[in-house]
């Protein structure tokens, strides 16, 4: 029997998405080969649970994630689900040999340019369509704008880009209700900041930034966005890991070891979960949610297993004295 999720609503748009969405990254074949059997039961899962938002992106797979989604949501009734994809990259067919490797086993036979123009991103946004069979997506976000993904120099030749070029794309494909609403797909805040000052973004898919770790989005952008209606929808609401696995030897944070500082801050964090018998990873996903600037939690799987335990992580109770001391540790951190 289909459940049904709370919505929570995108911006200053009448766009609603339910507030636990999926992220399509793990079934474009991230780090790993999802089997077909394994991302399809994923997306079963998620659908019969009630997830109506979904997430994509031209670089998951080289396409193949777009592609997935597009089958999977193939039949179902366009307007009972919302689909965000990505712009400021152009795919372009390569020989096999040539397949570069971006993080993704195997990949469909395309390599990337980053692209934030007004050609490029319509020229990205036509071709995400034909990828997903769809005649339309709901969100179009702006990947990996900033300097942690291009540094100084070349941020500032793509940032001008996309202030010159690529948002009035966007502004533009709203305007004529081709898209429900527009924003950015990043992992750091600094980025953010410097495109709402600029540009009337309705979202912003941040990465990593507000966790129950890593608080960098607190300080300022959480209240800028309250100030312009801005909605966040959050993923890596486990650093790369970390506050799934607690702090063993060997766990990541941010994609990288982590450093023994993040050790013992995460250790800290399992004391508090343990004192309150509740799971470092329910009070991880639930976390974001505590604010209504957030429209929705991405998880990102292609495991079925994993999304089932996710979802039932949700539904554990965390009491006002546990977030209470969670944050206590996050400031002295």
């Amino acid at each position: 029997m289909e459940q049904s999720l709370e919505k929570r609503r995108i911006g200053n748009t009448d766009l609603e998405a339910t507030i636990v969405s999926l992220g399509c990254g793990s079934i474009g074949n991230l780090y790993r080969a999802a089997s077909r059997a394994d991302y399809e039961a994923t997306m079963d899962v998620a659908w019969g649970s009630g997830i109506r938002y979904f997430d994509t992106a031209p670089r998951y797979g080289h396409g193949l994630s777009e592609r997935r989604l597009g089958d999977f949501l193939r039949g179902k009734p366009r307007a009972s689900y919302v689909v965000s994809t990505k712009v400021g990259r152009v795919l372009y067919p390569v020989a096999e040999s040539a397949v570069p490797d971006y993080g993704f086993a195997d990949p469909l036979p395309f390599a990337a340019r980053y692209d934030y123009s007004y050609d490029g991103v319509m020229r990205s946004h036509d071709d995400s369509l034909m990828r997903l069979g769809l005649n339309r997506v709901d969100i179009l976000l702006v990947h990996d704008i900033g300097v942690l993904t291009h540094g100084e120099t070349e941020n500032a030749r793509h940032f001008g880009d996309l202030m010159n070029g690529g948002m009035k794309a966007l502004e533009q494909l709203k305007r004529e209700g081709t898209i429900r609403a527009y924003g950015l797909g990043v992992n750091e805040t600094q980025i953010c900041l410097d495109v709402i000052d600029r540009a009337p973004v309705d979202c912003i898919l941040l990465a990593g930034r507000y966790t129950l770790l890593d608080r960098g989005a607190e300080a300022v952008l959480l209240d800028r966005c309250a100030q312009t209606r801005t909605s966040l929808i959050i993923g890596g609401v486990f650093n790369s890991g970390i506050l799934a696995t607690g702090a063993q030897p060997g766990a990541q944070f941010d994609y990288q070891p982590a450093s023994r500082e993040v050790l013992q801050r995460v250790a800290a964090l399992e004391a508090i979960a343990r004192a309150s018998d509740i799971p470092l990873a329910a009070a991880a996903l639930q976390f974001p949610l505590r604010r209504p600037e957030v429209a929705s939690l991405l998880i990102g799987t292609a495991k079925p297993a994993s999304l089932a335990r996710n979802l039932a992580l949700l539904d554990t109770p965390v009491a006002d004295h546990t977030w209470q001391e969670f944050d206590r540790a996050a400031r002295s951190g």
